[in-house]
């Protein structure tokens, strides 16, 4: 299993539209075959840093997700939305394993 994290530049002024942006990913990445972990836009700091996050199998299936999720119609029109309305500046992808497994309890009081 990895992890992709995203790592987008928004335009500060258009957070309103990451968020429906993020929204659309919410119902198209589950059911294009990947497990979102969430989207997450600006709340308190920088103003122009947001983030989506999901596991996925390897960088095999990876690529049959991003073919099904081109051609998924929700996730068609989110890209032609984002492309549109201009408001992600830049974006970068990180493949990363999760290395501290397994995990101890949180202990409660």
């Amino acid at each position: 299993m990895i992890t992709c994290f995203i790592r987008y530049e928004i335009d500060p002024y258009k957070k309103d539209q990451f968020d429906i942006y993020a929204r659309n990913w919410g119902q198209a990445i589950p059911q294009c075959g990947a497990d979102l972990i969430g989207y997450y836009s600006p709340h308190e700091g920088s103003a122009t840093t947001a983030y989506g996050v999901y596991n996925i199998k390897d960088l095999a299936e990876y690529e049959a997700y991003r073919a099904r999720l081109m051609a998924h119609p929700l996730g068609k029109e989110n890209y032609e939305f984002a492309k549109g309305e201009r408001f992600i500046l830049k974006e970068d992808r990180l493949f990363l394993k999760l290395a501290s497994a397994p995990h101890t309890p949180l202990r409660t009081k």
